[in-house]
């Protein structure tokens, strides 16, 4: 519980000194005071100066490097294109579903993405790699101006790989990142949710909470109670708006058995303490190491925070939402020249 109220504690300073007149601005908290001639609270100019500085340099050398990518599924809803070809490489307009992910990744900070991946999908590790072939013929030409994106990606990011042996849940997955991890605080993000924000990606809005909080966090959503057991679902206090301590978590629950409405999408920031309670977790049906069930032990014996994101995520692991996605982005996104 040390955690969790130091977490809560972090956060109450920061937001009393927003409260007596540091401003905000696009790298975070400036060093502008005005105190209150009727504050109560008796502080120094000293402290609070520290305090601003300390915040400052957190925001402008993030804590977390790294992004997992779970990516060894067999993607059987869209057999028989994935047959031989890798889910995470189906084309949303003109870039892989994957790119998302890792462009969303890299713009949250998160410049090393490790990749577990399975049999079949050496795709995904050539995308994120030159092909001198294809260059070499396009070079000068008008074609050439569509592999921008991704070379920005390819210069930005470090790409790191290593094998899922048997396909045992996200629990599984996660800890088979373990050894590209270390001891450090790490994201995950599962490219089947995809997310489209307005300002800044759900993980950049992610890691500025875990600056505030420094534990694990993950990202929800409402979703109708009738789909309940398509998700893992939380129980939680409400913090702030679109913040809550987690209580409970249930994976998959029948409706009339779901604690709220609240579902976790593909999107986490992890403490490396996860990958104790992965190991001490049971496999639940079919053999399968559950991340909730990891996360759940995290939340009673310390803090995992719930945040209901900014943004719309599409749920491209099902062929409807994969063509809803489509949709969305070649109206929004491709035509718009983004």
């Amino acid at each position: 519980m040390t955690e969790c109220k130091n977490a809560i504690s972090l956060y109450a300073r920061t937001t009393w000194m927003e409260n007596v007149g540091m401003q905000r601005n696009s790298t975070g908290l400036t060093r502008s005071f005005i105190f209150p001639r009727s504050s109560p609270l008796k502080i120094s100019a000293f402290f609070l100066h520290n305090q601003a500085r300390n915040f400052n340099q957190e925001i402008d050398n993030p804590m977390i490097k790294k992004c997992i990518f779970p990516v060894a599924g067999y993607g059987t809803r869209f057999l028989p294109a994935t047959k031989s070809m890798p889910k995470e490489m189906l084309p949303v307009v003109n870039k892989p579903l994957v790119h998302y992910g890792v462009e969303e990744a890299i713009e949250a900070g998160l410049m090393e993405c490790g990749f577990v991946t399975g049999r079949g999908k050496r795709a995904i590790a050539d995308y994120f790699d030159t092909s001198y072939e294809l260059e070499h013929q396009i070079e000068g030409t008008g074609k050439e101006q569509s592999l921008k994106g991704i070379r920005q990606i390819i210069d930005q990011g470090i790409f790191l790989y290593t094998r899922q042996q048997e396909m045992k849940g996200l629990g599984h997955a996660i800890l088979t990142a373990e050894p590209m991890v270390g001891n450090e605080p790490f994201g995950v993000v599962l490219s089947d949710d995809l997310c489209i924000a307005d300002e800044e990606g759900v993980m950049a809005q992610m890691v500025k909470l875990y600056h505030q909080f420094r534990c694990s966090i993950v990202a929800i959503q409402e979703v109708p109670h009738d789909e309940t057991h398509k998700y893992g679902v939380i129980e939680g206090e409400n913090f702030k708006e679109g913040l809550y301590r987690v209580t409970d978590m249930v994976e998959k629950p029948k409706p009339e058995e779901a604690p709220s409405n609240l579902a976790i999408i593909g999107r986490y920031i992890l403490t490396p303490d996860i990958f104790d309670h992965i190991r001490n977790t049971e496999p639940g049906k079919n053999g399968e190491i559950q991340i909730t069930d990891a996360l759940l032990k995290q939340a009673k014996e310390g803090c995992v925070m719930a945040y209901k994101f900014k943004g719309r995520r599409f749920d491209c692991g099902s062929i409807d939402g994969f063509v809803e996605a489509t949709n969305y982005c070649y109206e929004n996104v491709y035509k718009k020249g983004q």
